[in-house]
């Protein structure tokens, strides 16, 4: 079972985990529980819940107890009971079926819209009857007043079959070239239809004539949306009695109130995908809308994502279970998918236990793969003493650094620095103790870790202050007592270094920044004297002054970073010259080895001789060797010659 989250809300996927073929025997599957451990932790909530290749709708009947679902291949139904947790029957049609509705409680009256132009009607026992209808079908409605079956076809005409009468009535006719998709309303039964056109035409079934026209194609487009093409209606539901959702081809959601041609509100999937299907969730006021790709739940009045989830395949139903925090799919592959979200509602009745097993999930949440390893950078190593694992299987590669076992990590802090922990227990210890003492009554005064920038900010809002209270305004919060800011004043890590390079060449800018905030003020208290002693004098300075001013304060300041340069210049050949000496200095030492027992020690002049032995013929060898005494030849009786070797030691 698989646990994702996304907005804080858990959902668990039922139907993750790998499927047994149904040829295998329950010896063998037991065998390979025990020894596959995700066979082993799987959940099968109902027993070979999928379909042969894929499945293209799912419904639930009324009553809750049994599950539908069609697909292929070959063309098929099967249902499934709740109760046994099982497959009830399945049945194999002559071909695909487009759509079917339940029209029971129970599984005893099904209609099958089959993509060959029929419409299959099955009972209890299996097929009852087939007829056929003019065009190929898209979509049908039952309407439960007049036991009529309203459907949409590749045509302008809706054609409506009387099941009380057994004959077609007379066909509605719209003002579209085709028709995609159509609902009836569940309270005062108003039937509408999706165009391809992109509209929405609503009728009244008791006087069979057009109350109602929407131009949904026009609402979808909007400044933040981008359409290719015409937007053609794909999904339509109706919710109470004033509420309608209508699907675009391109990947919208209206929001409609039947009492206005206006949407309340637009949202887009972001894929340029049908929107395949539309459900709403009354207990949190959400619509659940998904293309081939996504299943988004947002919130009806706001717009905002509640949470989304995005199968390994493709979609091509949605199916929330009634009362509960189920959701079934039919999918693009074999398996159909289940996913329970506590969030939505409690478990089915006949799925109970799954509360029960959500909740000992949440209250031991697994670790995760990473928490046991310890991710570290190349000089993480080197300052470890670890840099020669590099390649090793105890160290694996990821991005900038490894990841290393968490244990061996710890081991090799200890041994590199066996004084840390009692470092630690100083540092908190002193961090307790300034804690307590933050409690008394204290004195104003600086803090540890940079004073001088300290002392700076207090006097430079001191001369705020003064100047907002003049001005009556409002004080701006202090940086020193700033939370974000607090650890720059209490951590040693974070010490202005004042004899960096770096400070160095800013600190004339900084200082000379100062400066002109004081000269501002300064010209500011100036003005205000001036301008309430004499109110007819224009207030100010001259524009030349000004610009003598700012001249000369850039001068000043070109010419202190010049002689921090130069400073920095000497320091860099003092540098120099002292490694230098230090080089000159350091003499080579005689380093001494140690011979292996057994062997003699020979000059290094030895190697030398034997290169220029090797350079010489065979003769001259033989001969020196003979001078040497390590080769003696002589004549034998048969007058053959005879050689004698002597190994050297």
């Amino acid at each position: 079972m698989q646990v994702s989250s996304l907005n804080e809300v858990k959902i668990y996927s039922l139907s993750a985990g790998r499927s047994l073929p149904e040829w295998l025997s329950d010896r063998k599957k037991r065998a390979l529980q025990k020894k596959d451990v995700d066979v082993r932790r799987r959940i099968e909530l109902i027993q070979d819940f999928e379909m042969p290749t894929i499945s293209t709708k799912i419904k639930v009947s009324r009553d809750g107890q049994y599950i539908m679902a069609v697909g292929t291949y070959k063309p098929r139904i099967r249902c499934f009971d709740t109760y046994q947790l099982s497959q009830k029957f399945e049945r194999c049609l002559d071909s695909e079926v487009v759509t079917f509705e339940i029209l029971s409680d129970d599984y005893s009256k099904i209609v099958f819209l089959q993509c060959d132009r029929f419409v299959e009607f099955h009972s209890q026992h299996g097929h009852y009857y087939r007829t056929r209808i003019p065009k190929f079908g898209r979509d049908f409605s039952y309407h439960y007043p007049s036991c009529d079956l309203y459907f949409v076809a590749a045509s302008s005409e809706v054609y409506r079959l009387n099941l009380e009468q057994g004959r077609f009535l007379n066909s509605l006719q719209t003002d579209a070239s085709e028709n995609n998709v159509c609902d009836i309303n569940p309270i005062h039964y108003l039937f509408a239809t999706g165009t391809a056109e992109g509209k929405v035409e609503c009728w009244d079934p008791r006087t069979r004539r057009r109350v109602g026209l929407l131009d949904c194609a026009l609402s979808s487009v909007t400044a933040d949306t981008e359409i290719e093409g015409l937007p053609s209606i794909s999904a339509l539901k109706f919710n109470g009695a004033l509420n309608m959702a209508v699907g675009t081809s391109t990947g919208q959601v209206l929001l409609y109130d039947l009492r206005s041609s206006n949407p309340l509100i637009v949202k887009d999937h972001q894929y340029g995908l049908p929107i395949k299907s539309i459900q709403f969730q009354h207990q949190l006021d959400l619509i659940i809308s998904a293309d081939s790709r996504i299943i988004k739940m947002w919130n009806k009045d706001t717009g905002k994502i509640f949470t989304s989830m995005e199968p390994e395949h493709d979609i091509n139903d949605v199916c929330l279970y009634p009362n509960s925090g189920m959701l079934m799919t039919a999918n693009e592959a074999p398996k159909m998918n289940i996913y329970y979200m506590p969030v939505l509602g409690p478990a089915p009745k006949w799925c109970s236990f799954l509360d029960n097993l959500t909740e000992e999930l949440e209250e031991n949440p697994e670790s995760t793969v990473y928490d046991d390893y310890k991710f570290v950078t190349r000089k993480d190593l080197e300052n470890l003493g670890l840099a020669h694992l590099i390649g090793s299987s105890l160290l694996r590669a990821y991005m900038h650094g490894f990841f290393m076992d968490i244990r061996l990590y710890h081991k090799a802090k200890m041994m590199a620095n066996p004084f840390a922990y009692e470092e630690y227990r100083r540092e908190k210890i002193r961090q307790k103790i300034e804690e307590t003492r933050a409690q008394r009554v204290q004195l104003k005064k600086l803090p540890t870790v940079n004073k001088e920038l300290a002392l700076k900010l207090i006097e430079e809002e001191e001369e705020e202050q003064q100047a907002t209270r003049k001005r009556k305004q409002k004080n701006l919060p202090s940086l020193l007592k700033d939370d974000r800011f607090k650890v720059m004043f209490e951590n040693p890590d974070f010490q202005v270094d004042e004899q960096s390079e770096e400070f160095r060449l800013l600190n004339p800018l900084v200082s000379k920044i100062s400066e002109k905030r004081k000269k501002k003020l300064k010209l500011l208290e100036e003005k205000e004297k001036e301008a309430q002693e004499q109110e007819e004098e224009p207030e100010g300075k001259p524009s030349d002054a000004e610009s003598s001013e700012s001249s000369d304060d850039e001068k000043g300041w070109v010419e202190e970073v010049r002689k921090q340069r130069k400073l920095l210049r000497q320091e860099e050949k003092v540098k120099r010259q002292e490694r230098f000496k230090e080089d000159q200095q350091t003499l080579l030492k005689p380093q001494f080895f140690e011979i292996k027992e057994g062997e003699e020690f020979r000059s290094f002049k030895d190697s030398a001789k034997k290169q220029k032995l090797m350079k010489k013929t065979l003769g001259d060898r033989l001969k020196l060797e003979e001078k040497l005494g390590t080769l003696s030849v002589s004549d034998t009786t048969v007058g053959s010659k005879q050689a004698t070797f002597k190994l050297k030691k």
